[in-house]
């Protein structure tokens, strides 16, 4: 069995014949004859001679090699109580006859779909009958505002819009119609029509002769057939915030796309066909697109389709029963639903209820792991606990721990190292390469692997600004870190989260992980705030475990002692507070750079992605009384 090492030499010595290699693993039309495109670098292309159909790979293939009957989608609602299973078979009559809905009502190879879905199986259906007939979907996170919605509508210009009629949060139904028609409203381009499937827990009204109903459109339907596209066509385009506040269209092209996941698949993810891999996260997310939907359906594995939450729905074992029940080998979560859980189970009383010998690892992304929550899931779990690093843009890890390879020591604080494909190099301001140790800029020099963004959606300038400008003949990532002696890389901050004081550069990362480390906090985050006299100073924000009951002046002074003993005095760490949620995105990243501007009384805009913007006016509260944001 080769080592990790061999791999990543191997794909360094011939990168051209390490992924023409990857690419038999995909059921082609026409296979690749050469895989990387250079000639428009720096805007490289894979596979675009050869062609092929992602749904095919993803359904039809494994009914076609007599996996009909193995379960392709376990559904698990614990919110409404309801379990589904569906075979290949089964998917491959779903998808089928809603290609053939969209088919017959015009939609061709090319032409923009909107998918604005809940947790359910028919998200699942809807991505997958759209890469069946070519066209290009955009799923936009199900109960996102009206204006963010026809923000989106705008940009990708669909022919058709997919939709449920609802979406359920615990003690809540969420109207998706009314927002739907409400972005519509409000866009300039319109939809020739909607596809709209109705749950019971609250029907739609439907606007006659533009909405139709899934069940009832898809029943008329005749089953469409896979249509052939190109290796460089795009499968996808997912909407990524977007620093000037215009959602930035990540592309997503068929042929790398689909050789770069079913490499991870069982290279990083050490998962075989049959098996059950479990990403809990939503098909709003890149993480959803890419491993809640085709790396495992293209593997032959089995995927899970949960809507619920990992505490509260019922409980803090939620995660643990659906493991025990559906057999799930590996558990790919974002580390603030591991932090949810500690903070209500901090013992692990939960843990010990269940039979949870079938997990094999827990993969961690999302946001920075701390090595407190790291640990406590080793202690729980007894499993490798993998923090691996990548983004929406590159759409499979940057650096992870390759369990199918071969386990690599863990170093707390680090995603491991380099998966094939990307030459991770960390760079002064200047573009200079810094040694071992020292923090920098990291960015991956070009050309970057299949399956990562190729371009921006109708935006190729603003895609070159973006990545390639700062640092040419290199993919500027946004995170700050650095790289130690054994190629470990640690991700240590967006590269806007490191901040100067009095000179000395700092990264809140480092000082969230030594925070972390006090027995009494759950979850935490650090800001840098203006400060006239040092350029900006550290500002702490902690929630603490349930059923502590300690005065929070202690814990406060705990805190300053623990960041002044371990970073140092130079982080003129000082102010905490004490509060009881952090404000995040639904996928569960802290919203630090709205935070700063609460702190330093700036204007800022309602983050679109927001979990519940009336946690704002409490970190207001909570800065006010520590002399902040006056």
């Amino acid at each position: 069995m080769s080592s990790y090492k061999e791999v990543y030499d191997s794909w360094k010595a011939d990168p051209e014949a390490f992924w023409l290699e990857a690419a038999q693993a995909v059921d082609w039309v026409l296979p690749p004859v050469k895989a990387l495109d250079d000639s428009n670098a720096p805007l490289y292309e894979w596979f675009s001679d050869a062609s092929l159909n992602t749904c095919w790979n993803c359904v039809d293939r494994h009914v076609a090699n007599g996996k009909g009957l193995q379960t392709a989608i376990i559904y698990d609602s614990p919110i409404t109580g309801a379990k589904r299973k569906i075979n290949y078979m089964e998917l491959q009559d779903q998808v089928a006859r809603l290609a053939g809905a969209m088919a017959e009502r015009g939609i061709v190879k090319g032409d923009r779909v909107v998918i604005y879905m809940p947790m359910i199986p028919e998200a699942t259906v809807a991505m997958l009958a759209c890469a069946r007939i070519g066209a290009v979907h955009s799923v936009v996170f199900g109960g996102f505002a009206a204006n963010e919605l026809a923000v989106r509508i705008e940009d990708a210009q669909p022919k058709a819009i997919l939709a449920a009629s609802c979406g359920i949060e615990p003690g809540r139904v969420i109207a998706y119609k009314p927002l739907l028609d409400s972005a519509i409203e409000l866009s300039a381009h319109k939809p020739d029509f909607t596809i709209v499937y109705q749950r019971e827990q609250k029907a739609a009204d439907m606007i006659e002769g533009r909405d139709f109903d899934w069940v009832a459109a898809c029943a008329a339907a005749e089953p469409a057939d896979c249509v052939t596209v190109k290796g460089n066509d795009p499968l996808y385009v997912l909407y990524t915030s977007g620093t000037t506040g215009q959602p930035k269209g990540v592309v997503r092209h068929n042929g790398g796309h689909l050789v770069a996941l079913l490499w991870t698949m069982k290279n990083l993810y050490n998962i075989a066909p049959g098996e059950v891999f479990w990403a809990a996260s939503d098909v709003g997310w890149v993480v959803g697109h890419s491993y809640i939907v085709y790396a495992p359906l293209a593997l032959g594995a089995t995927t899970v389709v949960f809507e619920g939450k990992p505490v509260g729905t019922p409980d803090a074992g939620t995660f643990w029963r659906v493991i025990e029940e559906h057999d799930v080998k590996a558990l790919f979560t974002a580390p603030t639903a591991f932090r949810a859980i500690k903070r209500d189970d901090p013992t692990g009383e939960f843990v010990k209820k269940y039979n949870l010998s079938g997990l094999r690892a827990l993969y961690l992304a999302g946001e920075r792991a701390d090595p407190d929550t790291i640990v406590w899931a080793q202690q729980q779990l007894g499993v490798p606990v993998v923090d691996h690093w990548w983004q929406t843009e590159t759409g499979w890890a940057i650096a992870g721990n390759p369990l199918g390879i071969e386990e690599m020591p863990i170093k707390l604080g680090s995603p491991t190292v380099a998966m094939p494909g990307y030459d991770i190099q960390i760079l002064d301001e200047g573009g200079r390469p810094v040694a071992a140790g020292e923090m920098g800029a990291i960015c991956v020099k070009l050309p970057m692997p299949p399956g990562t963004l190729p371009t921006l959606w109708n935006a190729e300038e603003r895609f070159r600004k973006s990545y390639l400008t700062t640092f040419p003949g290199y993919y500027e990532t946004g995170d700050a870190g650095m790289m130690d002696e054994d190629g470990y890389v640690y991700v240590m901050a967006r590269t806007d989260d490191v901040i100067n004081v009095a000179g000395h550069r700092l990264s809140t990362g480092a000082m969230e992980e030594v925070i972390a480390s006090h027995p009494d906090v759950a979850e935490c985050a650090v800001i840098g705030a203006s400060d006239t006299l040092k350029g900006q100073q550290p500002v702490g924000f902690v929630c603490l475990n349930s059923g502590c009951n300690r005065p929070h002046e202690e814990i406060q002074k705990e805190i300053v002692k623990l960041v002044r003993e371990k970073i140092g005095p130079v982080a003129a760490f000082k102010l905490v507070a004490v509060v009881d949620r952090l404000p995040k995105t639904r996928s569960g990243k802290i919203l630090r750079g709205t935070m700063v501007k609460i702190a330093d009384s700036q204007e800022y805009k309602m983050p679109a992605t927001i979990d519940d913007p009336a946690i704002l006016g409490e970190i207001g509260e909570a800065l006010k009384g520590l002399g902040l944001a006056q």
